[in-house]
């Protein structure tokens, strides 16, 4: 059993603006954390094309000392996860559950009747950052602690 630090949780919108990211590295500047969301966008969208029934797109790419992994929704909105890289190996059920996670605080959010949804704005809500900040920190999990989420080593 080994932890898994997630560094970044990233929201996208349908034209690829970002809606809500969320940085829990603070030796990364939150810019470095846009790049990559941006980054991953095309690469999104090419593997979505290849996947079109399933929302979990997997490793995105490396990059530095981070994996980058990628969620699309069927309404085109891009959840992006970057994970400090461990050594160990990183389950797919593992990731799959996290986005289930975060696209359920989204939908929540979402059913705001407030909230406009192909609105371009970053989304700005304390229940919902409460939730992503659970998540990001493993409290979400059943069996995490307060820093990392766990994974099976190999």
């Amino acid at each position: 059993m080994a932890n898994i630090n997630i560094s970044c949780i990233a929201i996208i919108g349908k034209q690829n603006n970002p809606l809500y990211i969320k940085n829990f590295n603070p030796s990364h500047a939150d810019l470095k954390y846009h790049y990559i969301a941006h980054t991953s966008c095309d690469v999104m969208e090419e593997r979505a094309a290849m996947k079109a029934q399933d929302m979990y797109l997997g490793v995105l790419f490396s990059m530095e000392d981070l994996s980058v992994y990628g969620y699309m929704t069927n309404t085109k909105i891009k959840f992006i996860t970057v994970l400090t890289v461990p050594d160990v190996i990183i389950k797919d059920l593992d990731m799959k559950n996290i986005f289930r996670r975060i696209h359920a605080a989204y939908v929540s959010h979402a059913s705001n009747p407030f909230y406009e949804i192909d609105s371009q704005k970053m989304i700005k809500s304390k229940k919902f950052e409460q939730e992503i900040e659970a998540i990001g920190r493993g409290r979400a999990l059943e069996g995490g602690n307060r820093n990392s989420l766990t994974a099976t080593g190999a």
